[in-house]
């Protein structure tokens, strides 16, 4: 299952390889252009009628992670965070280490040692390690070099009602819509972008919306689920299982009204569950992408995920083929000539 390999695949920001490998192979026979460019973004391109506006499609293929930099004498392994991660989780997880994944577990000193302080408080990463099992620092030296990056060890599974479990959902589920999109033809000049290093700034994405410069953007993202029970409604942020959310302002954009109305009424015109995105201090890659040149308008279309950021995450594939059927939908509506070719006025 394609989503399994994406999400199994080790992706830290800078380190996208492996997922990249798995996108081009996947979508290659379906694509006029298919390049990587210099920081890394897998950009692909589909002719087509050149007086209908083109069309950006981004998801990021990047996840976040830790990287070693440092190995003690007893041969652990420091580490610092990549992206922004809970450090409340680490403790106890299992992680792969480098490129030859090495098989390692985050480990801190027993409860049973900790003071009475310690233990009201969330272990700083100093006080955490990666133990690979070796005796010695030479041991340690052989296998990982300071620098490589660690990954959860998380395996998906289906589980429940037509929930998935798996680590990195953000973004992989939204490389999966875009994927299945870029499978689909439409007559207008569409570009699909896999950017690098969103969890670390968006960095991909600066460049990538540079280049192509498009007449319009659509974001396909993971978001935050808090849907539970110590939290209240309004903190919720989504839901899993009430369709796709859709941003109207986060903490990089307001994003264009003009495109929001138009998933609005798509969505109610054919019966496609949506509902909108609640919590405003994270950004994405459409931060970067409409102060891009002149500005672009640009949307977001993301998919609720339960426990995001963590060795663990949960989304509900219902909300996936709806995000997926939406961006579809907004497809034909460009090739209908729905927008104008002028920064749809």
């Amino acid at each position: 299952m394609l989503l399994k390999r994406l999400s199994e695949a080790v992706g830290v920001s800078g380190c996208e390889n492996e997922v990249r490998n798995i996108i081009r192979e996947e979508i290659k026979d379906y694509v006029d252009e298919i390049r990587t460019d210099a920081l890394g973004n897998l950009i692909v391109y589909k002719k087509g009628n050149k007086d209908k506006p083109k069309l950006m499609l981004a998801a990021h293929m990047d996840e976040i992670g830790l990287m070693i930099s440092d190995i003690t004498e007893d041969g652990l392994l420091s580490f610092k965070p990549v992206g922004g991660i809970d450090k409340r989780i680490l403790v106890s997880k299992r992680v792969l280490v480098g490129k030859k994944k090495i098989k390692g577990v985050i480990g801190a000193k027993a409860i049973h040692l900790q003071k009475p302080d310690e233990r009201k408080k969330p272990l700083d990463y100093k006080e955490l390690y990666i133990d690979i099992g070796s005796k010695s620092k030479e041991e340690s030296e052989k296998l990982i070099n300071l620098g490589d990056m660690a990954t959860f060890d998380t395996k998906y599974k289906e589980i429940g009602s037509n929930i998935a479990k798996g680590k990195a959902f953000d973004d992989r589920i939204g490389c999966l819509s875009l994927i299945r999109i870029l499978k689909e033809d439409y007559d207008f000049p569409l570009y699909g972008v896999f950017t690098v290093q969103e969890e670390v700034g968006t960095r991909g994405a600066k460049v990538a919306s540079w280049d192509i410069n498009p007449d319009l953007a659509l974001v396909l993202e993971g978001t935050t689920a808090a849907d539970l029970p110590d939290a209240k409604e309004e903190g919720y942020s989504t839901v899993l299982g009430d369709g796709p959310a859709l941003t109207i302002m986060d903490g990089s954009t307001i994003v264009d009204k003009r495109i929001l109305n138009k998933l609005i009424e798509i969505c109610e015109k054919k019966e496609l569950k949506y509902q909108f995105r609640r919590f405003t201090k994270a950004g994405t890659d459409a931060g970067a992408i409409h102060l891009s040149r002149e500005g672009i308008p640009t949307a977001i279309i993301s998919v609720p995920c339960r426990y995001i950021h963590s060795p663990v995450s949960l989304v509900n594939l219902d909300d996936y083929k709806t995000a997926t059927k939406l961006v579809h939908n907004f497809c034909q509506e460009i090739e209908r000539g729905g927008f104008s070719n002028e920064k749809i006025n």
